[in-house]
Order: C-alpha cells, then sequence, then structure tokens
C-alpha cells in the first residue's frame, strides 16, 4: 500500500490560507491568480499578491474610515483627497526613515 490518509508523527497540520497567516482580509490567493492570469508580467512573485492585498486594504480603511475633521460625510474621495489622506498619515511609514 501506498499509504496515503496516514498521519506521521503528530498528524498533518492543517492548511491556512495566506490571507489568514499575514492577517488580512483581502484574498491574497485571489489576487495571485488575477495577477498571473492578467498578463501583467511573465512570472509574479510569491510576496507581491501579498504587498497588493495589503496597499489595498489599507487604502479601504483610509477610504471608509470616518471623516470627522474638514469635509463632510457626504463628500465623495477624490484621488488629490486620497493621495492627501496618504501624505499625512505616518502609521505606515513608522518604520521608514
Amino acid at each position: 500500500m501506498s499509504g496515503h490518509g496516514k498521519t506521521r508523527g503528530k498528524g498533518s497540520a492543517k492548511a491556512k490560507i495566506r490571507s489568514s497567516r499575514a492577517g488580512l482580509q483581502f484574498p491574497i490567493g485571489h489576487i495571485h491568480r488575477l495577477l498571473r492570469k492578467g498578463h501583467n508580467a511573465e512570472r509574479v512573485g510569491a510576496q507581491a499578491p501579498v504587498y497588493l492585498a495589503t496597499i489595498l486594504e489599507y487604502l479601504e480603511a483610509e477610504i471608509l474610515e470616518p471623516r470627522t475633521t474638514k469635509r463632510p460625510a457626504s463628500s465623495p474621495a477624490t484621488c488629490c483627497s486620497l493621495s492627501a489622506m496618504m501624505r499625512n498619515s505616518t502609521s505606515c511609514w513608522e518604520g521608514s526613515p
């Protein structure tokens, strides 16, 4: 017999989804598939979808975050307001010199 289905030692480790391993909500596997199928490059590294999912999750949090300071909540977010939010935000750039 080939031994399929048998466990060795302490048993097999349960598979973890890359999104939960990275602590993200965006689906890393789906983003990786879209990067490969989108003909963006010949090869896509393993960290590229993780990085892209992190950026997308950060932008989503910045856009959906309640705006309490200068603008009313009914006005839409524009490219200028998004770039201004990213320039003024220091939460993801704290480790940079």
